[in-house]
């Protein structure tokens, strides 16, 4: 396809895909299940924290999470003691479990005590447009209390060309206003053009698949590559395109 005919392909499948149907079969719901902006911080950063696997599976155990904080994220994670992290102590999804999870909790409360909040934390600073140091930052004060070597592990770094699939979904959920109830867009001191495709083994497949991408890793590096087409498809918004690669790969099996 030329350029132009592959933007208009696209644009149809944002359309047919950015809808509030896709939220039933996507963890976006967690998120979107609450009416307060921490608590759909707290709530989105926990389930795109987990969202690697079965669908059905991130979905059950990220309500899991949120029903063993009393469905009230916000209020747990400033509030709780060291007997209420007992309730954790069985959760497991796949590598991540109750080590994990009660530290999570420790460092967000840490996050929204000692610096502004997630919004603040994770904000691209001096002008930069884009996120890999804004992410590699976020990884750092993440972890500046004491922690398991072992949680390390779930926090992306794009200054060592991870690719940051779900803190770039995550960032898609807070940052990106699209007007159709899915993404919740509560962000204002971001912008929707900074942001990056969460790139998985579905979008990168089809992107190879159309021509926009050519590096066959799903790094950093390539998703640099695919942000650049991108780009220039929607500069004001170039991960709406996200629906349409990942509902191709999942829905179509393109």
């Amino acid at each position: 396809m030329k350029k132009e005919e592959l933007k208009a392909f696209l644009d149809e499948k944002v359309i047919e895909y950015n809808n509030t149907n896709f939220i039933d079969s996507d963890p976006v719901q967690i998120p979107i299940s609450f009416n307060q902006k921490e608590d759909q911080e707290i709530a989105g950063f926990l389930a795109a924290t987990i969202a690697w696997g079965n669908r059905k599976m991130i979905i059950k155990n990220a309500q899991r999470i949120v029903e063993l904080m009393g469905n009230a994220p916000f209020d747990f994670v400033m509030n709780h003691n060291e007997d209420d992290l007992e309730r954790f102590e069985s959760f497991v999804h796949r590598t991540f479990n109750n080590v994990d999870i009660t530290f999570f909790i420790k460092s967000l409360k840490n996050i929204y005590t000692n610096h502004q909040g997630l919004e603040n934390v994770l904000k691209p600073k001096d002008g930069i447009d884009n996120y890999q140091h804004a992410i590699h930052e976020f990884k750092k004060t993440f972890f500046e209390i004491p922690h398991e070597t072992r949680t390390l592990k779930h926090v992306s770094d794009p200054l060592k060309n991870s690719a940051s699939k779900r803190i770039n979904m995550f960032l898609r959920w807070m940052v990106r206003n699209d007007k159709s109830g899915v993404d919740l867009g509560i962000w204002k001191s971001h912008s929707s053009a900074n942001l990056h495709c969460p790139l998985d083994v579905h979008s990168g497949n089809v992107a190879r698949k159309l021509g926009i991408l050519k590096r066959k890793q799903n790094d950093w590096k390539a998703l640099i590559e695919l942000d650049t087409t991108l780009r220039k498809f929607d500069p004001n918004d170039p991960v709406k395109y996200d629906f349409a690669l990942f509902g191709l790969g999942v829905f179509e099996k393109f």
